[in-house]
C-alpha cells in the first residue's frame, strides 16, 4: 500500500505531514529522507509481515507453558500432624517435612483446642515439639497452620489424651552406663510395664536410667533437663503400679527416701506427720519421789528462828502461837455483857484479835520481830484474863459501882 504525504513542518525530531484528506500526521524525522524540506511529498509504503508475527506468537505460547509448569501444577502440601508418645503431663508431637513447591515460606504455627498455642521455630528444620504442663487424663485436640507466598494450608485435627497416674506405657526410657545383666532386667521391666527402651536421646525421652554420670548420651540428658534416675525407679514403678516420685531415684539421693512410695502415697504421709506432730499432748514432766523431796527441802529451807525467853528450842512459832491461843480459851471463860461504860471498856479489851501466824518465806529478822510481837501480845492477854477476873468479883459484889470497873488496868 503506497501513501503520499506532504511534508509541512521539520524539527528536529519530529516532521509533520499532511494527508490529502488535510490531516496532521506526526512522524519522526529520522525516518525520512536526508534533504528533506517544507513542502516536499514523500511516498510511504505499508505493509504486514506474517512470518514475524507467527515467530512471536510462538514464542508467547513457549513462555506461557513453562510458568505454569513451573507455579501452576506443582502447590505446598498441608502439613500431616501425628502424635509420637504420651504421659501424663506431656505430650509430644511430630510432622513430616514441610513440602513448599515453588512457594516461600512464612510460618508455621501450632493451635491447641481452637486458640493459638506458639509458632514453631525453624520449620523446614524442626519436625516435632513436646507440650507439658497438661492435665492429667485430659482430652487436647492440635492442628498445624502453614502459612508461604501461594496460600495457607491447615493440617487435619489430631484429638490426644493425656495418661492416668495408672498408666505406665508413656514411660520412654534411655539406658545409660549399665551392667549388662542389670541393662538386660531393665529392658524386661519396661516390657512388662508397657514402656520403651530406647538407644538416643530424643525428645520423647521421658527418663535416663544409669548407675554412673558420664558419657555423650548422659550429658545430652543433662541438657535438655531429662531427669537421670537408677533402675531401681523402674521396679518401684511396676511395684506400686503407679508413677513413682523420682526424688528418691536420683543418683546422689538418699535412699531412706524411697519408701515414701507413690507421689499420692507420699503426699499423705507427710500430712498425716504433720497432723500427729500437731496432735501429740506435750510432754509431762515425771517427778520421782527423791527429786521432790529434794525440791521440797530446797522450798522449805528458812533460817533457825531465834527463841524468846522461855520458850524451847524449836523453829516453829506458829505451833506456839496455837498453844497459847488455846491455853487462854481454857483460861478465861467469856465475860458476861457489861454495863454501860464498863461494857466499852471490856468491849476495847475484847477487841483486841491474835495475830496471823507469819509467813515461812520471811527472813530471819521479820521472824525476831514476829517473836517479840507475840510476846507482847501474850502479855496483854493475861493482863486481859485479870481483868476480866476482876469484873466478875465487882459484880458479885451487892454495893458494887462504875468505879470498880474504871480501876480495871488495860
Amino acid at each position: 500500500m503506497l501513501v503520499s504525504l506532504t511534508v509541512g513542518k521539520v524539527d528536529a525530531g519530529v516532521a509533520v505531514l499532511l494527508t490529502q484528506d488535510n490531516r496532521l500526521i506526526e512522524f519522526p524525522s529520522v525516518l525520512l529522507p536526508n534533504n528533506i524540506t517544507s513542502g516536499s511529498i514523500v511516498d510511504i509504503t505499508v505493509a504486514r509481515n506474517h512470518s514475524a508475527e507467527s515467530a512471536s506468537a510462538a514464542n508467547f505460547q513457549t513462555l506461557q507453558k513453562r510458568i505454569l509448569n513451573t507455579y501452576g501444577i506443582k502447590t505446598p502440601t498441608p502439613p500431616v500432624l501425628r502424635l509420637r508418645n504420651a504421659t501424663q503431663t506431656s505430650l509430644v508431637l511430630e510432622w513430616d517435612p514441610i513440602d513448599l513447591a515453588t512457594a516461600s515460606l512464612k510460618s508455621l504455627s501450632l493451635y491447641r483446642n481452637g486458640s493459638k498455642a506458639g509458632s514453631i521455630p525453624r520449620p523446614l528444620e524442626t519436625r516435632s515439639t513436646k507440650i507439658s504442663g497438661l492435665a492429667i487424663h485430659t482430652e487436647y485436640t492440635f492442628h498445624l497452620v502453614l502459612r508461604t507466598t501461594a496460600g495457607t494450608y491447615q493440617s487435619e485435627k489430631l484429638a490426644c489424651r493425656t495418661h492416668k497416674m495408672t498408666d505406665l506405657s508413656g514411660i520412654t526410657v534411655t539406658a545409660g552406663v549399665l551392667p549388662p545383666q542389670q541393662k538386660d532386667a531393665l529392658a524386661a521391666a519396661l516390657d512388662r510395664i508397657g514402656g520403651k527402651l530406647i538407644d538416643a536421646v530424643r525428645i520423647d525421652t521421658t527418663h535416663f536410667v544409669c548407675t554412673e554420670g558420664r558419657g555423650p548420651l548422659w550429658e545430652k540428658a543433662v541438657e535438655m533437663n531429662i531427669p537421670v534416675v537408677v533402675p531401681e525407679w523402674v521396679d518401684a514403678c511396676e511395684a506400686e503400679g503407679t508413677i513413682v516420685s523420682v526424688r528418691g531415684y536420683y543418683l546422689n539421693a538418699d535412699p531412706k527416701a524411697r519408701q515414701l512410695g507413690p507421689i499420692h502415697s507420699s503426699t499423705q504421709h507427710q500430712r498425716t506427720v504433720s497432723t500427729a506432730t500437731s496432735l501429740a499432748p506435750p510432754a509431762v514432766q515425771v517427778q520421782t519421789p527423791s527429786r521432790q523431796s529434794e525440791q521440797d527441802g530446797e522450798q522449805n529451807l528458812e533460817p533457825p528462828v531465834t527463841p524468846f525467853p522461855g520458850a524451847e528450842m524449836t523453829g516453829q512459832p506458829i505451833a506456839e502461837e496455837k498453844e497459847v491461843d488455846s491455853e487462854e480459851e481454857t483460861e478465861s471463860p467469856p465475860p458476861p455483857p457489861p454495863k454501860d461504860e464498863d461494857s466499852k471498856g471490856e468491849a476495847d479489851g475484847q477487841s483486841e484479835t491474835p495475830p496471823s501466824p507469819p509467813e515461812k518465806d520471811e527472813d530471819e529478822n521479820e521472824g525476831g520481830e514476829t517473836q517479840e510481837n507475840t510476846r507482847d501480845q501474850e502479855d496483854e492477854d493475861q493482863d486481859s484474863s485479870s481483868s476480866t477476873d476482876d469484873a466478875k468479883e465487882g459484880k458479885s459484889k451487892e454495893g458494887g459501882g462504875e468505879g470498880d470497873f474504871n480501876e480495871v488496868p488495860l
